[in-house]
């Protein structure tokens, strides 16, 4: 085909688009780059649907349209969701779901294991926080949209996904794992000794802010004067749930504030007038999200002291849009701030104490105990029994 003829068709492609164009442009209060950009954007559909070389699905070239989009904004949070990972998402969401029991983060194009739910599948091959995935059935991560990776990863109770696995000091492993129902209990604690308790959460739910108070109040009634809150390999979740938990334990005033590109701010606070218990909170770099914004209100009002690894730096926030052929987009919409102003997002927060952990965590250690070469909890006991003996948080006003 020669360039007149193809310059012919063009033209027609879009003259055959321009009315429609010039009443949305008119309706929507359009500008004239926004215009032209519609205009190369239609030209360019009517183009391909009356020249490629077969016929197309204009759902499929509008779907592609939007993932481009998405992709273009070089965020791994953000997501096209076609009809079947829509789907997915909200069957998760309503309950129980098919899985292998691990928490997922994505940083510098990687996608990383950040914790294992014990007794999951996860937990039963092998797999261990730091993990690096990349391959799910046999397709590289650089081929997957990064926050497509864990849809990709769930699916039908009972059916298999393979994973290839990258572990520091060994050698890249397949591993086959059989999907299974998850079902969490985020909550564990228990007395260390007379006066110091020991609380962890696994990760934020829907019931984890009811969890948390149940275990205080158990522990208080046992003798608790200060207590360890382990938020290792923690990777975040329900902002809800972070922000129940923190109001009985920072003190009032903002916990986080939300904030939108266009400075739109929503703030959540605490109502506490005073802490009620010295507390030591351990962190690791794949403490992540929620984890990292609870830690983080606790540091700025000092209200705890934080020790352990610098965490993992995810501090936005996405939200779910129902499209109009049942599929969806995931969208980050906004950034977390701690009470004092400062983004985690790529940051993390920095500990107080700073301890690093030779031996990775096990992955079931519900409970303080179930580890016995834990450095990291044997400085946070310490730290905790020095503010029990003092009468008070070590990095308070007062020095």
């Amino acid at each position: 085909m020669n360039k007149k003829i193809i310059i012919g068709i063009i033209i027609i492609a879009l003259i055959s688009s321009i009315g429609t164009i010039v009443g949305l442009c008119f309706a929507l209060s359009f500008d004239s780059k926004t215009a032209g950009n519609l205009t190369r954007l239609i030209g360019a559909m009517r183009f391909i649907e009356s020249q490629y070389v077969q016929e197309v699905d204009e759902d499929k070239l509008i779907a592609g349209a939007i993932s481009g989009m998405v992709r273009s904004l070089g965020d791994p949070h953000s997501i096209y969701l076609e009809p079947r990972l829509y789907g997915q998402l909200k069957a998760e969401t309503s309950g129980s779901f098919g899985g292998i029991g691990v928490y997922m983060g994505f940083k510098d194009g990687g996608v990383y294991v950040l914790g294992v739910i014990p007794d999951s599948p996860g937990e039963k091959v092998g797999l261990r926080a730091g993990d690096s995935i990349l391959a799910v059935n046999s397709q590289p991560i650089e081929e997957i949209d990064p926050a497509e990776v864990a849809m990709k990863i769930r699916g039908e109770v009972g059916t298999n996904v393979e994973l290839l696995i990258r572990r520091e000091n060994e050698e890249d492993k397949t591993y086959t794992i059989t999907r299974e129902v998850i079902k969490v209990q985020t909550v564990a604690g228990k007395m260390l000794d007379d006066r110091e308790g020991y609380i962890r959460i696994s990760n934020f739910s829907e019931n984890t802010g009811q969890e948390f108070k149940a275990k205080l109040n158990e522990l208080e009634q046992q003798g608790m004067k200060g207590f360890i809150l382990d938020l290792r390999q923690n990777p975040g979740g329900l902002i809800t749930s972070c922000v129940e938990i923190a109001q009985e334990i920072v003190p009032a005033g903002t916990i986080v504030s939300v904030i939108k590109r266009d400075g739109e701010k929503e703030v959540y606070t605490s109502n506490l007038q005073q802490a009620k218990f010295p507390i030591v909170v351990l962190i690791d770099k794949n403490s992540a999200s929620a984890s990292e914004l609870l830690s983080g209100a606790l540091q700025d009002t000092k209200a705890a002291l934080i020790v352990g690894q610098k965490s993992y730096g995810k501090g936005s926030v996405q939200t779910v849009i129902p499209m109009f052929q049942d599929d969806g987009l995931k969208l980050t919409i906004a950034k977390y701030y701690t009470p004092k102003g400062r983004s985690i997002d790529g940051t993390g927060i920095a500990p107080d104490v700073e301890v690093e952990l030779e031996t990775p965590l096990p992955v079931s250690r519900e409970l303080a105990t179930d580890y016995f070469d834990d450095v990291q909890l044997r400085t946070a006991e310490e730290l905790l029994a020095k503010q029990l003996d003092s009468g008070k948080i070590l990095f308070d006003d007062n020095g």
